[in-house]
């Protein structure tokens, strides 16, 4: 277990591969505090995994919750695209609230903020239910592409922000961008990046979903990220790789994300003395 204040996660989609009972042992074993569970896949070539009450996958998962400890922080993911979605967020709320999960990662497709602002409400309203709260991701991609307007939404819908710091590189945020709105900031997650943005759409989303670097690995101010936002705020290591995945093996690369994150809490806490 992390040792420090600030706790570390392993996001599903470092390991997506891995149900989310697998990825509890797992990282136990390579001493984070929480994980991320995938209660909805993002593409039709994904693994679904039945969290829903009642199924075994669900009773595996908590029987893991229960032998290692650990928590599931979050649960994933779904895109609001301007249709009545409440029949696909009803049953993820069902299976967050069966985990105790703590918040729902949220992103847009949809253009028309009005609408959304609206269906973030509902959403919000709905997981109040469930002790849920939505948190509202900015990617670079998506219509939600800003801290700005994320942090618009999040205060007139009431749900927070979860920030990624692959895609705060690509939108070209800053640190200090990040601290201005601190306030709404529920989750970080952490991976590295290399300097070059991909050029097109298609070459984002592929980064975003299949190859990511390790954190301290690649060109991203990660330890300026997380020193802008306060220590009690958790961290998820959210770094999938699929090549390094087929070469290593999950457990060699669960540790190299392990090790990779504590070399970036090392030097936020530098940071943050010296800010003192």
């Amino acid at each position: 277990m992390n040792t420090e204040t600030q706790e570390l996660g392993l996001a599903q989609l470092s390991l997506l591969n891995c149900t989310p009972a697998d990825l509890l042992y797992l990282a136990a074993d390579t001493g984070f505090d929480f994980i991320g569970a995938r209660v909805r896949p993002v593409t039709a070539e994904e693994k679904p995994y039945n969290l829903q009450p009642g199924s075994p996958l669900l009773a595996q998962t908590l029987a893991a919750v229960k032998n290692t400890g650990l928590r599931i922080h979050d649960i994933e993911f779904i895109l609001l695209d301007g249709g009545d979605q409440r029949e696909h967020w009803l049953p993820m709320l069902d299976a967050g609230g069966a985990l105790n999960a703590r918040t729902l990662t949220v992103a847009a497709s949809d253009r028309n903020l009005d609408r959304l602002g609206e269906n973030l409400a509902r959403l919000t309203e709905d997981a109040k239910n469930f002790g849920i709260m939505p948190t509202l991701e900015v990617i670079s991609y998506q219509s939600v592409n800003s801290l700005e307007l994320a942090a618009e939404l999040a205060q007139g819908t009431g749900c927070q922000i979860v920030a990624d710091t692959l895609h705060l590189s690509r939108i070209q945020a800053s640190p200090a961008q990040l601290a201005a709105h601190a306030e709404h900031v529920a989750m970080l997650q952490l991976c590295d990046a290399s300097a070059r943005r991909p050029e097109t759409r298609e070459q984002l989303v592929f980064e975003s979903r299949s190859e990511r670097m390790v954190p301290g690995q690649g060109a991203a101010h990660l330890a300026e990220f997380v020193a802008a936002l306060p220590a009690q705020v958790p961290l998820s290591v959210e770094t999938p790789s699929d090549s390094t995945v087929a070469r290593l093996g999950a457990r060699r690369w669960a540790e190299e994300l392990k090790a990779g994150a504590e070399q970036v809490l090392i030097q936020a806490r530098t940071l943050r003395a010296a800010a003192v």
